[in-house]
C-alpha cells in the first residue's frame, strides 16, 4: 500500500504526541513515586491532571485492570504496588543518593529502579529469603556498579504462567 491510498484522517500527525488518559496517569503514579517514595492518591492524580476526582479513579481502575504488574489494596482505590515500586513495606528497601527512597515490588522490578532516577545512585538493599544473608546491588545509569555476595541469582518460586493475580508472591 502506498501512502497516498493510506487515510490517517487529520489529526493522525498529533496523536503519538498527545497521550491517552491510561498513559497520563500511569506517568503520573510513577511520578508520584519517584518525587515522594509512594504512590500519590487518586485526588492527587486528579489535581495534577486537571481532571475531575471520578475521572482520575475510572482510569486508575482501567489501567490496574489491563493486567500489568499493579495492583490496588483489596476493597480501596489505594494503589498498593506499581511496577516497579510498592507502597507497601517488601525485602526490597530503594536508597537515592544514600536516601531511603521506598520499596521496589520484588527483586527483579529493583532492577528497573535507576532508569526513573537518571543521573543518581540508586541502591537496593535485600535479605535473601531463604537465608536472610543481606543483599545489595548499586546501580546508576540504568548500569550495575556493584552487587554483594558477587554469587547473587534470581529465583521465582512459581511459573510464569501463575504470575497474573499473584504478582506478590512471584
Amino acid at each position: 500500500m502506498d501512502s497516498a491510498s493510506l487515510d490517517l484522517g487529520s489529526d493522525w500527525f498529533y496523536a503519538w504526541r498527545v497521550p491517552s488518559d491510561r498513559a497520563s496517569l500511569y506517568h503520573q503514579v510513577l511520578t508520584g513515586y519517584v518525587e515522594a517514595g509512594v504512590a500519590p492518591h487518586y485526588l492527587e492524580i486528579a489535581q495534577a491532571l486537571g481532571w475531575p476526582t471520578d475521572r482520575a479513579r475510572t482510569v486508575l481502575h482501567e489501567v490496574v485492570g489491563m493486567g500489568l504488574p499493579l495492583w490496588l489494596h483489596p476493597g480501596t482505590d489505594l494503589i498498593a504496588s506499581f511496577a516497579p515500586f510498592s507502597s507497601l513495606p517488601t525485602l526490597y528497601r530503594i536508597s537515592v543518593d544514600g536516601a531511603f527512597h521506598g520499596y521496589a515490588q520484588c527483586g527483579l522490578e529493583a532492577l528497573a529502579v535507576s532508569w526513573l532516577f537518571p543521573g543518581h545512585e540508586v541502591r537496593i538493599d535485600s535479605l535473601c529469603p531463604d537465608y536472610g544473608e543481606p543483599i545489595r546491588l548499586v546501580m546508576g545509569g540504568g548500569e550495575l556498579r556493584s552487587i554483594s555476595p558477587d554469587s547473587v541469582v534470581a529465583h521465582i518460586n512459581m511459573p510464569v504462567s501463575q504470575w497474573r493475580g499473584q504478582y506478590p508472591l512471584a
